[in-house]
């Protein structure tokens, strides 16, 4: 029995190797990850940055747009204003 155990134990070291993961590897990989963190980290906090940025400028130029809209409709209101009050000087 202990011919047939053995042979069978060494089939299966042959078919199924065992994959062990050893310190070197697990460094490398560890290593790996760090460096990607690295290099993409600032690639992402810039990209942020610049959304965070275009964000507040859509925000101020949409105030800006409305601002100089009512501008316009105060120049407006101010000039028939102005326009009525010279027309009633020269009636009266």
């Amino acid at each position: 029995m202990s011919d047939k155990t053995e042979l069978l134990s060494e089939l299966d070291l042959v078919l199924n190797p065992k994959k062990d993961v050893d310190v070197n590897h697990l460094l490398y990989v560890l290593l790996g990850i760090v460096f990607v963190s690295i290099v993409l980290f600032p690639k992402i906090y810039i990209q942020q940055q610049i959304y965070f940025k275009s964000r507040d400028i859509s925000k101020l130029k949409s105030e800006y747009d409305t601002l100089k809209e009512e501008n316009r409709l105060i120049k407006g209101s101010v000039e028939s204003i102005r326009f009525k009050n010279q027309v009633l000087d020269t009636i009266f």
